[in-house]
């Protein structure tokens, strides 16, 4: 059996993730703000330097997996937590343990979001984060989000799926270099799930997310089952996926095939 590295894994799909991952008999490390196995701030630099180094201590010899599931929604958060958990707590912390991926050739998950395929994401956001090289950039995005309105939903949305996009695209440019070296990359796209993240959303967004058709709930209504994502993460991660590197696997239901039907790639 393996070591799997969970972040995020105290509840929602990052807890679904742990529980299907130690359901195969796997040793997994769950990393988390509160409640974790190794609890620290994913999304200050010194929180992701503390996690990299307890990491390198706990397992010297390598982990089989690294699922980054930990993250924030769009709705009235902070939009400078948006960007340091959501692209630089889930990009900064898989180069940190990279080397002990490639020990045992392991592979790496990212979350996503399907909200990438609908011309939300600021792309000069996008364009910033994938070219910010170390802390000193990070922090120069950072004060730029003071410039902005995180209550208003549709900015915190724009900022979300920037993030989204960027880390889907940060996936599909190194997973050829990753895999040369014993180490695939994937992310799952989720569709619109029930967490704890959005039972607490505000009722504008909530119903502007239950506005979305999902046809595979057609019949039910509500949103997906976090599980429905864990089992893509836990899939994606193990070394049944072996022949799967680079991609972007949309677990929403159908949405993204129903709102774009003519869409193959």
């Amino acid at each position: 059996m393996g070591v799997y590295v969970v972040t995020g894994g105290s509840g929602g799909i990052g807890g679904c993730t742990v529980r299907a991952l130690q359901a195969q008999g796997h040793e997994v490390i769950n990393v988390d703000l509160k409640g974790g196995d190794i609890s620290e701030n994913l999304a200050s630099p010194e929180g992701r330097g503390a996690i990299i180094r307890q990491l390198h201590e706990r397992c010297p010899d390598g982990i089989d997996g690294l699922c980054c599931v930990a993250g924030v929604s769009g709705d009235g958060s902070n939009l400078k937590l948006i960007v340091s958990l959501n692209y630089f707590g889930a990009v900064r912390l898989a180069e940190g343990v990279y080397d002990l991926l490639k020990k045992k050739h392991g592979s790496c998950v990212m979350i996503s979001s399907y909200s990438i395929c609908g011309g939300a994401a600021r792309q000069d956001v996008v364009h910033m984060l994938l070219s910010a090289k170390d802390d000193r950039d990070e922090q120069d995005i950072l004060s730029l989000c003071d410039r902005f309105d995180g209550s208003n939903l549709s900015v915190g949305n724009s900022y979300y799926t920037a993030t989204k996009y960027a880390l889907a695209l940060w996936v599909r440019r190194v997973s050829a270099s990753w895999a040369a070296n014993g180490v695939r990359i994937n992310s799952v796209a989720p569709g619109n799930v029930a967490t704890p993240m959005t039972a607490t959303m505000s009722p504008q967004a909530r119903g502007a997310l239950e506005a979305l058709p999902i046809p595979i709930n057609y019949q039910t209504g509500g949103l997906m089952a976090p599980e429905d994502i864990a089992n893509s993460v836990a899939f994606l991660v193990s070394p049944q996926a072996h022949g799967v590197n680079g991609v972007i696997l949309f677990t929403d239901g159908g949405t993204d095939a129903l709102l774009n039907p003519d869409k193959v790639y």
